[in-house]
């Protein structure tokens, strides 16, 4: 059995998705289940984007201890420095350069011939092993780049120094077929690539990327890339979840396997889920709600006699279980730091006082607290993002032959109070309204969602708001009983994020 390494980008190329924008805590809060999940790689950014994201890229590095971190960085000096400058707190540092390779991108986007492109990849990978062993160089668009081109210059980057050679279909234009033959052509034409890893890393524009990994390690790869949930860039990356059980069911077929701890997949893709604000479908393999559900009564009948007759993964397999009532208003502050641990969450002292707080709060409004409702509340409360303004309360006048009418108390950073009105078409509607007059914010509210938590007429009220001002976009999350107020929560809390994100900001996609 081979072992495949697993590269994940959720918080750079997941990142990158449309209205997703990670606080620093929220990124090591995911980079810390990634490390228990027991990914070998996390991307933990694009350092040269932004200060902030260069901030959170060497917090991961301090944190995390039992994966290589790695920053993103374009093939320039500048990119590459800025980079280092982010990991080289890390246990185990790593650079991932990028230059993207194929006629297109070589014709319109960089405007350079085959040679400059060769020439610039070799010094961009020289200029990283400077500074640390772990240098992976990416071929941007390999997909679509000339197989002897792309030959020549894999070889001229692993004669630099480079580790691991990622090649990427970029914008998931390639067939299986197609994808495997280049990994294949690769061996045959690459002297000495036996001496790095391969990597692939495929994009799921035509529904492929899962499929097209999978081919990928069938023609050698050693190394898949991927995000949690399959998030990313337009229609997203191959989902490493699902990667990871093909691999653990059909190893009579892959003779493959990976270092994943299975057991935290659910756990993982809740949490990616919930800081994301990307709801996950119901039909999502492996960690959506409807993959161990069975209606039809055939099938029932025959999970009832032998789960595998529909059954080819268990849901204990990847980590789900049925929720329990194990605490509620009786519970003690050593028994809600124990059940949190179970869950996952290794909280400061401080941060678990202000959850229990939270949680006393919740049990008298709820008869029955679940496991979800516990993450839901403490992943509220530890949101980590800057607060510009605080909702104090929120206070609605409506009837269905009135106008509905919001009042809002916000508390500001600097200590002062704003208190404002206004009318609107919905409740909604008028308590937005009215934050934006206290606020003085002009932002469009460009989607809002209700999920419930859990089961019930008192059952927690989760709201993802996504806010636009300008090119910015940003996606905010309340938790509360009440879904007014936690539309009210959310809100207030994609304007701090608007705030705090102002500014340029790079991405990159490879």
């Amino acid at each position: 059995m081979r072992t495949i390494e697993i590269f994940d980008t959720t918080l750079r190329d997941g990142e990158q998705s449309p209205g997703v924008n990670l606080s620093l805590n929220e990124k090591v809060e995911i980079a810390l289940q990634l490390e228990r999940l027991g990914v070998s790689r996390i991307e933990a950014g694009f350092a040269a984007a932004s200060p902030g994201d260069l901030r959170s890229v060497a917090e991961v590095a301090a944190r995390v201890k039992n994966a290589t971190v790695i920053s993103l960085a374009r093939s320039n000096e500048k990119d590459i420095d800025k980079a280092y400058e982010a990991v080289r707190g890390a246990n185990d540092a790593g650079i991932h350069v990028f230059l993207a390779t194929s006629p297109i991108h070589r014709q319109y986007k960089l405007c350079m011939s085959k040679e400059e492109v060769l020439e610039r990849a070799v010094a961009a990978v020289r200029h990283a092993k400077k500074y640390v062993q772990h240098v992976e160089f990416s071929a941007e668009d390999a997909g679509r780049t000339e197989i002897p081109y792309l030959a020549e210059v894999v070889e001229a980057a692993i004669k630099a120094g480079a580790t691991v050679i990622n090649l990427p279909d970029t914008v998931g234009y390639l067939s299986p077929q197609e994808y495997g033959n280049i990994f294949r052509e690769m061996f045959r034409l690459v002297p000495g690539i036996e001496k790095v890893k391969l990597s692939c890393h495929c994009h799921d524009d035509l529904g492929l990327a899962v499929a097209n990994t999978l081919a990928a390690i069938e023609a050698g790869a050693t190394q898949i890339e991927g995000t949690i949930n399959g998030i990313g860039e337009r229609a997203g990356n191959a989902a490493i979840e699902e990667v990871a059980l093909a691999l653990e069911t059909r190893k009579d077929v892959f003779q493959a396997v990976t270092t994943l701890n299975l057991r935290e997949i659910a756990r993982t893709s809740q949490l990616v889920s919930r800081l994301t604000g990307m709801i996950v479908p119901g039909n999502k393999a492996v960690v959506g709600a409807n993959a161990f559900a069975h209606e039809s009564g055939i099938h029932q009948d025959g999970v009832l006699k032998e789960a595998t007759t529909y059954e080819i993964i268990r849901p204990e397999t990847v980590g789900f279980k049925s929720n329990r009532l194990v605490l509620g208003k009786h519970s003690g502050r050593h028994a809600f730091k124990d059940k949190l641990a179970d869950l996952g969450y290794h909280l400061e002292q401080a941060e678990i006082d202000i959850a229990f707080i939270a949680f006393k709060e919740l049990c008298d409004k709820k008869k029955e607290v679940s496991d979800d409702d516990i993450v839901a509340l403490v992943d509220s409360k530890m949101s980590g993002s800057a607060e510009a303004y605080k909702l104090e309360s929120v206070q609605l006048s409506y009837g269905n032959l009135s106008v509905p009418t919001a009042s809002v108390r916000l508390l500001r950073q600097d200590g002062t109070v704003l208190e404002e009105a206004a009318c609107g078409n919905g409740s909604v509607d008028s308590i937005y309204k009215a934050i934006d007059r206290a606020t003085g914010e002009d932002v469009t509210l460009a989607d809002y969602k209700i999920v419930s938590v859990t089961h019930g007429k008192d059952a927690l009220g989760e709201v993802y708001v996504r806010l636009q001002q300008g090119d910015l976009i940003v996606q905010g999350r309340g938790v509360s009983t009440d879904v007014l107020e936690a539309s009210a929560i959310a809100y207030v809390r994609a304007v701090n994020k608007i705030i705090e994100r102002r500014g340029e900001t790079l991405v990159a996609s490879v």
